[in-house]
């Protein structure tokens, strides 16, 4: 077995391979909270009212209220009370991170989504919906009841089914960089490629269950936490074991190696304090990919144990690929046909077209109609893509897919028929501008009732969208047209692109509306002017990708389904109501609560408490 110093070695040169995609894993996961919470911390300044001390006077005398006391106390209609308790619990998650107890990212005082969590875990968004519900059903009983399972099973669902099953997917991606040179955006969705997302989410769900209740013994949740250690690696290799025999199979591999994983994780006790000095700066840029890639490593060494000694189980490590390079016999057999019809059946490069209306096709990627030389086009561009990716196989550049163990042919087809190297005709721009739009307005309308508890018509217009989202997305799709073939540069562009559209539609919005804010981000590190931040910028970059490899190509074949004769009259009138919308608000923007004096509804209550 390699030594630590020799696994860190091996890891230290995947991390140079794949830097930018480990640190993407990494942060992603730090924003989904699944891991490396804490370094995020940093980037957060608290603004001086949510410095202040808090003192909050409620009718729970001797004892820290809890989400209990909060829903009893609307259960038996005091309002008023029941928000005053959860506030409370709100400041005890702020203080506690500050303390450094509990999960650091419930206890965020800044941003969207430290609201959305401590919304949750505060009972804040159940007074709201019990107060709503019993204006109409008036019963309250049956309202706290429905309403407290129907949270709860949501927020299990987004745990079991997205939070805590993303270290698997962080685990493939780091066990394929071990080996191969390249790493593909689509290995962050080789779990629904195989049909195997559930699966993999229970076998989670169960580790993390009986780890929860070993934690109850204290020693025994320690040494569980080492027993459990390889089960996201386990299910990274092989998504298709079951729950238990994941669990059974690392306790196996574990024994006798969890002194020396501990061991391993306090050799890198420097590197953690190094990020607390740097504020959590070195831990998102370097520590977090790298700890990540030796462990990787560390997990790679007692599989090859498992195997020699040939422990029980081992057999279900199946995936040899993923630990080394297939011969060429091999992967001939697996791609040869693939290639040799590819290569057969390759047509010319369409030609270019000229003027203005090549300008748009070929530098914006956008026609004035899906004519059917742009059909031919698109499939040319994508079997170029699709090409490289089979010939990146062949050479033993990338993961070759076809020899996975469990076949991903029929999720395959289907997937590739998201075809994003394509162009989006005039009237498709149209309907994605709206429908970004509506989707932005949607979300921060939402994010308002969810933290709030009201419903406010957010943005300056009066309709039901919220531009800046709509040209935020049709520019990725325009102005980054010729960056869609390199993912990370498309990830780092959009997050350029989309602080330049945040950051000029806010000093535009300013300049002629007398100073008057629609958003205001200071107090957050990295923030300019208030206009933008680091985390939003982080989460514009990641909406970004799914707008250009998944939404955009989807809608646009739905509307490619609609006839000229309905599309064309459709547009129209949208941009009429549009237009009418701008000329309105021009005069008569849309302000008022929640809109343009907008903090927060928990701040504000803080404030005339302070």
């Amino acid at each position: 077995m390699l030594t630590r110093k020799e696994m860190k070695q091996k890891a230290r040169q995947s991390l140079r391979k794949h830097y930018l995609m480990f640190v993407t894993v990494c942060v992603a996961a730090a924003i989904l909270g699944t891991e490396f919470s804490g370094s995020l911390d940093g980037i957060k300044i608290e603004s001086r009212e949510e410095r202040s001390t808090k003192t909050t006077v409620t009718g729970i005398v001797g004892r820290q209220p809890n989400l209990s006391d909060v829903v009893l106390e609307a259960l038996q209609g005091r309002e008023e009370e029941s928000r005053e308790l959860s506030q409370e619990l709100k400041d005890q998650a702020v203080q506690n991170t500050k303390e450094g107890r509990g999960n650091a990212a419930l206890g965020r005082s800044r941003g969207v989504l430290a609201g959305f969590v401590n919304s949750i875990t505060s009972g804040s968004i159940l007074v709201t919906l019990i107060a709503a519900v019993n204006s109409m059903v008036g019963s309250a009983g049956v309202t706290v009841f429905l309403f407290i399972v129907l949270s709860l099973l949501l927020s299990l669902g987004a745990w079991v089914f997205l939070f805590n099953m993303y270290t698997v997917v962080s685990r493939r991606i780091f066990l394929e960089g071990r080996v191969y040179e390249k790493l593909t955006i689509q290995r962050f969705a080789f779990l629904l490629r195989v049909k195997r997302w559930t699966k993999v989410s229970l076998t989670m769900a169960l580790a993390s269950l009986y780890q929860m209740l070993w934690a109850l013994t204290i020693v025994g949740g320690i040494i569980k936490r080492y027993s459990y250690f390889l089960v996201p690696y386990i299910a990274a290799e092989n998504p298709d074991i079951s729950p238990k025999k994941a669990i059974h199979l690392s306790r196996k591999m574990m024994h006798g190696h969890k002194w020396e994983c501990f061991v391993f994780e306090l050799t890198y006790w420097g590197w953690d304090m190094l990020g607390s000095l740097t504020l959590g700066l070195t831990a998102i840029f370097y520590s977090n990919p790298y700890k990540t890639a030796a462990f990787s490593e560390f997990y790679a060494e007692l599989r090859d144990l498992a195997k020699e000694k040939r422990i029980e189980g081992c057999e279900l490590l199946n995936d040899k690929y993923l630990f080394e390079k297939a011969d060429e016999d091999v992967i001939f057999e697996a791609y040869g046909d693939t290639l040799a019809s590819f290569l057969e059946n390759e047509g010319e490069e369409p030609e270019k077209l000229g003027g203005a209306a090549g300008f748009l096709a070929n530098v914006l990627g956008i026609t004035v109609i899906n004519r059917q030389d742009e059909r031919a086009y698109e499939e040319y561009r994508n079997g170029q893509s699709k090409y490289q990716m089979i010939k990146a196989a062949v050479e033993g550049k990338v993961y070759p897919e076809r020899l996975f163990p469990i076949p991903e042919t029929g999720k395959r087809q289907r997937l590739e028929t998201l075809r994003y190297m394509r162009r989006y005709s005039v009237w498709s721009v149209i309907l994605l501008f709206f429908a970004f739009s509506f989707i932005g307005w949607v979300w921060e309308v939402s994010l308002h009732l969810i933290t709030d508890g009201v419903f406010v018509n957010r943005g300056v217009l009066h309709g039901p969208w919220l531009p800046i989202y709509g040209t935020g997305g049709v520019m990725i799709l325009a102005v980054l047209n010729k960056f869609r073939e390199k993912p990370l540069v498309e990830f780092l562009l959009t997050i350029v692109l989309c602080g330049c559209v945040e950051y000029f539609t806010s000093w535009f919005l300013e300049i002629t509306h007398n100073g008057q804010k629609w958003w205001d981000y200071s107090g957050y590190f990295l923030n300019l002017n208030g206009r933008i931040c680091a985390e939003g910028l982080l989460v514009f970059g990641l909406g970004g990708m799914a707008i250009v490899y998944v939404a955009a190509p989807l809608l646009d074949d739905l509307i490619r389904k609609i006839p000229h004769r309905i599309l064309i009259p459709v547009c129209i009138t949208l941009l009429a109501v549009f237009g009418a919308d701008e000329v309105y608000s021009n005069q008569h923007p849309n302000t008022g609560k929640g809109i343009t004096d907008y903090t927060g509804a928990w701040i504000e209550e803080e404030k005339v408490r302070t």
